[in-house]
Formats: structure tokens, C-alpha cells, sequence
């Protein structure tokens, strides 16, 4: 049986929704897990929903520098994550993560697309930290402990953001 959590946002423009993606880094005890699983958040909405401007929250959380775009046309990107010192509570001892990784699976039309990425071996790494857009292409591969993030459209900037915390 699956143990879920949900959580409902909206934000009115990209500013709240890369704020969010940030905060959640943290609010979500993500980096205070003891146990040895990647984490994994799967990226679902249409395109133009605000995925990759939370996955650039997300980046700017893990104190990632460089310029997020998506990777559409690569399709898998890899930042490394410095060893940050996270301000975790006193007594918590958080895991180490060493790469993000951004994936953006817009383009891939089949399952053969998918083969050669490497995506499996990214997804059962404990140390890498993965964000997948168009994450219902490859529903297969998902772990059972990730983190569903769905967006819509309310208006012109404004998003309905999901988050559903899957078997943590």
C-alpha cells in the first residue's frame, strides 16, 4: 500500500513558483533522510505549466549556480552539488547528495528513445538528486519513493502546484 502526502499551492508568477521549489527543499525534510534512495521528483503538466521554473527553484535550493534551462534537445543535464553546508536543526544530520540532474523528456516519442540514456542508473543512484519532466513517458521506471508534482494553468501566471510525497 502506498503512503502518500499531498500538498495544494498556487502561486500568481514564475518569482513564488521558483520560491516554492526552493523552500520545499527544506520544509520537505528532504535532505534530512537517512535512507540510502535518490530522490526523485516526477514533473507532470502541460507544457508551459511552470515545470522547469520549479525545477530551477529546486536547483537554486541545492545551491546550484549555473543557469537552469530545460534540456530539451540534450534531454538529461548534470550539476554537480557542492558540499554545501545545509542549515538542517540542531541534531539532524543530513545526506549527502553529489548531482542534480534535470531531465526533460518532451521530445521522446517511444520507448527506444529511452534505452542509451542511462536513466535507470541515474534514478537507483542514492547520491543524485533528479527531476524529470514529462515524468508519464517513463512511469515504468519510476521509483515507489518520489515526490509527484503536478502543475496547471489557472490563469495566465497563475499555477496550481501538487505535491504529492509517494512512500517517504
Amino acid at each position: 500500500m502506498n503512503k502518500t502526502k499531498q500538498n495544494i499551492f498556487i502561486t500568481n508568477n514564475s518569482k513564488e513558483t521558483q520560491r516554492l521549489a526552493e523552500s520545499f527543499i527544506f520544509r520537505s525534510e528532504i535532505l534530512l533522510r537517512r535512507t540510502k534512495t535518490p530522490r526523485v521528483f516526477a514533473l507532470f503538466g502541460e507544457l508551459g505549466s511552470g515545470k522547469t521554473t520549479f525545477v530551477q527553484g529546486l536547483a537554486k535550493g541545492l545551491g546550484i549556480k549555473k543557469r537552469i534551462i530545460s534540456p530539451t534537445f540534450i534531454i538529461v543535464r548534470n550539476y554537480k552539488i557542492r558540499n554545501k553546508i545545509y542549515d538542517l536543526p540542531a541534531g539532524k544530520a543530513g545526506l549527502r547528495f553529489k548531482n542534480f540532474f534535470h531531465v526533460d523528456l518532451y521530445r521522446l516519442e517511444s520507448k527506444n528513445d529511452i534505452e542509451g540514456l542511462g536513466l535507470e542508473e541515474i534514478i537507483n543512484d542514492s547520491e543524485n538528486i533528479i527531476a524529470i519532466e514529462w515524468a508519464e513517458k517513463i512511469k515504468s521506471l519510476l521509483p515507489k519513493n518520489r515526490y509527484d508534482i503536478r502543475f496547471e494553468h489557472l490563469s495566465q501566471n497563475k499555477r496550481k502546484i501538487i505535491i504529492t510525497k509517494i512512500n517517504f
